[in-house]
């Protein structure tokens, strides 16, 4: 592609009715980029995910993947792109050789070329030995892997990638994650992830963060941490309530309760702690101080954790604050 751009959106909406799941988005992601969708369910990922594998008409708006177009050039899309749902699409009552020979005789690929990258894929994902056993024996992180694998069957330029780790336990999730680490170094390929783990985020080159529709900020995690620009600073006292109010009388600092303490957010929170415990005259039980995390950038640009989807104003005041914006 001339301008090196894997993923080009403008303008882009889709509505429902009188629901707008996407709100006009605008978005580039460049060749060999590892770009994640950030934000909660319903946010409007996946109907994002949908236009751009061709699986869903946008209402309005354009998008080009791999240099063409997703509504005019839905079978040359198609051929470019591989995809892994939310929702397992593995035939459990196959085996996991018979799910990739499938796959690749729906792609049309020739049968030679079919046969070695069956075997190269079954190598890459570590279910060589387990080629012939039935995907209903398989764990959780061992049917991903597949799919993952059935995804880059027909060697595509671009890998989507819908909450890949959903419904996994912990440890599962992170060799999920060393994998997909291991597949960028060996395959050249974009991958466009989405997740609404914040730790999941932290692997990607940039990412985009939705909320209600809408793109509210893009750019590379590190960035986006520093641009929140203040520590959150945590406090247990005797009296919640009362420890808000002063805060905000006392240092003109707007406080909420979160995760069963007082928080708020300053520049430099360990040098504050004293300050805090001269002047707000209540007894503190717990006090800690954080950097900026990724949850802390969602609170700062939506007002609301990612787990959280009730928006409260004393929430968005705090990390608004983060943020430089209030």
């Amino acid at each position: 592609m001339s301008d090196n751009k894997a993923v080009r959106v403008r303008g882009l909406t889709k509505s429902y009715g009188e629901v707008e799941a996407v709100r006009g988005i605008d978005l580039d992601v460049d060749e060999g980029e590892m770009f994640g969708f950030l934000g909660p369910n319903g946010a409007g990922k996946t109907t994002t995910i949908k236009i751009l594998c061709t699986l869903a008409d946008a209402t309005s708006g354009s998008a080009t993947v791999a240099g063409r177009d997703v509504h005019t050039e839905r079978a040359e899309v198609r051929r470019r792109i591989g995809l892994v749902f939310q929702e397992p699409t593995l035939d459990n009552y196959l085996s996991a050789e018979q799910n990739l020979r499938f796959h690749g005789e729906l792609y049309g690929m020739p049968r030679q070329l079919l046969r070695e990258r069956m075997a190269e894929v079954l190598e890459m994902v570590g279910l060589a030995e387990r080629r012939k056993d039935q995907v209903m024996t398989f764990s959780g992180g061992m049917k991903r892997r597949l799919e993952i694998g059935r995804g880059l069957l027909h060697a595509p330029r671009v890998l989507f990638l819908d909450e890949p780790t959903i419904g996994l336990d912990p440890q599962t999730r992170a060799s999920i994650w060393e994998y997909i680490a291991t597949l960028r170094k060996t395959q050249d390929i974009t991958i466009f992830v989405t997740t609404h783990y914040m730790e999941e985020a932290e692997h990607c080159d940039r990412i985009a963060i939705m909320n209600s529709g809408e793109i509210v900020v893009t750019d590379t995690p590190e960035a986006l941490k520093r641009s929140v620009g203040a520590d959150r600073v945590q406090i247990r006292t005797d009296d919640d309530p009362l420890a808000i109010e002063r805060l905000r009388e006392r240092f003109e600092i707007e406080a909420a309760v979160h995760d069963g303490m007082v928080t708020f957010a300053v520049p430099g929170g360990a040098e504050f702690v004293p300050r805090l415990f001269a002047r707000l005259g209540l007894g503190i039980d717990t006090v800690t101080v954080t950097r900026p995390s990724l949850d802390d950038v969602f609170m700062a640009y939506t007002g609301r954790t990612i787990a959280d989807t009730e928006q409260g104003d004393g929430h968005r005041a705090v990390f608004l604050a983060m943020a430089g914006r209030r």
